[in-house]
């Protein structure tokens, strides 16, 4: 991380009627690194991601990525972003290279250039074994790795990721996370996810934050937190117990 802020926002909020999903949201994203975004169900982390992404409109405040604002430049933010959702959509009855060149021709990259890069992807995410294999025939765990090659077709500098390892077994959540820190250690990719998988956020994220009611309750490294929350002298901790002490502190 070289400590230029990718993603930024500055008192952004978002109400759906009397119910407010984001609260004055104020947050700052370094270049590479791989932030956490966490809290309950309802807690603003989908609406965050949307405004972000340029998908939905703050109610007031704002968000910068890349240096772009997502409300007044949309399509500026779409070209320098990528996104994974949770549940990734192929055409079945295609294999990967065909799913990728059509996605990479709605993009505008002329052929000669996609082919090259599909078959350099294909290997990042290791699927390069069967390439005539229909998508409808994957695993989840082929799909989410598919999913990310997409995410690369354009040389995204953010990387936003909404329960990448979904379920997927074991040895597929690991790949997913090996591939995610590749993305921040060797392309020097921002990546914001949400997962509700304590453990695997705790194992890649250099930051977190938490999100409870719409409201940013805790943001900073994961030791920070738990020093403020379990005390100086905890030998060890899980981001499971950081998260909960905030979650009910929340509740009150």
């Amino acid at each position: 991380m070289n400590g230029k802020t990718v993603i930024e926002t500055q008192e952004l909020t978002k109400v759906y009627g009397e119910q407010v999903a984001v609260n004055h949201l104020n947050l700052r994203i370094p270049q590479g690194e791989v932030f956490g975004f966490l809290g309950p169900n309802g807690a603003g982390k989908t609406t965050t991601l949307l405004m972000l992404l340029g998908l939905s409109e703050p109610s007031s405040g704002r968000a910068w990525v890349c240096g772009f604002d997502p409300t007044r430049e949309p399509l500026k933010v779409k070209r320098v972003v990528g996104y994974l959702p949770e549940n990734v959509g192929f055409y079945d009855d295609m294999n990967a290279v065909q799913n990728l060149l059509y996605v990479s021709r709605l993009n505008g990259i002329p052929d000669d250039v996609s082919r090259e890069k599909i078959e350099e992807l294909l290997k990042v995410v290791d699927l390069q074994a069967e390439p005539k294999k229909k998508v409808g025939d994957y695993s989840r765990g082929m799909k989410q790795r598919l999913g990310i090659a997409e995410v690369l077709l354009k040389d995204p500098q953010v990387v936003f990721l909404d329960e990448p390892t979904l379920g997927l077994d074991p040895d597929g959540a690991n790949q997913m996370l090996q591939l995610i820190q590749s993305l921040s250690r060797d392309k020097k990719i921002t990546v914001f996810f949400s997962s509700h998988l304590l453990s695997q956020v705790q194992k890649i994220s250099h930051r977190v934050g938490i999100m409870i009611k719409g409201n940013l309750v805790a943001v900073g490294r994961i030791e920070d937190l738990a020093k403020e929350k379990l005390g100086v002298g905890q030998e060890s901790y899980t981001l499971e117990e950081v998260y909960m002490k905030y979650f009910k502190e929340g509740q009150s």
